[in-house]
């Protein structure tokens, strides 16, 4: 498969819920290596115990979701559909997404009826929003991806709370960027995480994955955003997911404006 467009159709986007609620208020208003783990010294399973470190449950996470597979990954591609609600929407709106995620790299694109094309892009330096002030961070330095950091070097592994049967911890980078991971207790698999960019928290919880090449990635997720008293859903469920695909130069070229 050669991907030459993210054309209008997991890991979730950050910004996806502001885009859509601007979208929609203007519509209704017109209308390094770890250490070794004190639970398991084997490589690619980690049994997590009362008594695991932050580092170890970090890692047991890592593990969970192909260890180094996963920190090798070239790129995801995510295909599928994608549902929009709120208290303030009088029906729900439903559309279809494609999202790419290649590294320090990320597009992203959602159709929905009655609203405007969403498109999403950030280059590896520089990003890109078809909505005004829907401001796109570096995919490496919030959210899923950070957990292929937990053992580097500067980087911060600390204890959370515990949330009823999710073990807890959080990854902060050397600039301070912290991404929040709850994982299942048994599993090891990361269930949601929280992170706050711009003086804005965002939510995401992950409820189905997909095994693809010995790598486990989210393939149905949902995030929630509260913006202006209102609360927003968005949730996503990828029907086409494929790793390490041929991209051409384009993909991620942000238009000229």
């Amino acid at each position: 498969m050669r991907i030459r467009n993210a054309h209008t159709l997991l890991l979730a986007s950050p910004i996806l819920l502001i885009a859509l609620t601007i979208s929609i208020t203007a519509q209704q208003q017109q209308q390094g290596a770890p250490p070794a783990s004190a639970a398991s010294s084997s490589r690619g399973k980690v049994i997590i115990t009362a008594n695991s470190t932050p580092q170890e449950l970090a890692r047991a996470a890592f593990e969970a979701h192909g260890g180094d597979k996963f920190r090798s990954l070239q790129n995801i591609v995510l295909l599928g559909s994608v549902d929009v609600y709120s208290s303030t929407l009088p029906t729900t709106l439903s559309g279809k997404f494609a999202m790419i995620t290649a590294g320090e790299r990320y597009r992203l694109e959602v159709q929905v009826p009655g609203a405007p094309l969403i498109r999403q892009i950030f280059d590896g330096q520089q990003a890109y929003s078809s909505i005004p002030r829907a401001e796109i961070p570096p995919p490496s330095k919030f959210g899923f991806f950070v957990l292929n950091n937990y053992d580097r070097t500067g980087y911060a592994v600390t204890a959370l709370p515990d949330k009823k049967k999710q073990r807890a911890f959080r990854i902060t980078d050397p600039e301070g960027n912290a991404t929040d991971f709850y994982i299942d207790a048994t599993t090891g698999r990361v269930m949601g995480y929280l992170y706050k960019f711009r003086n804005l928290s965002f939510g995401f919880e992950n409820k189905s994955f997909k095994e693809i090449d010995g790598v486990v990635l989210p393939t149905a997720f949902s995030q929630k955003l509260e913006l202006a008293g209102n609360a927003y859903y968005v949730e996503m469920k990828a029907k086409d997911v494929k790793v390490n695909q041929a991209l051409d130069a384009d993909v991620f070229a942000i238009p000229a404006q």
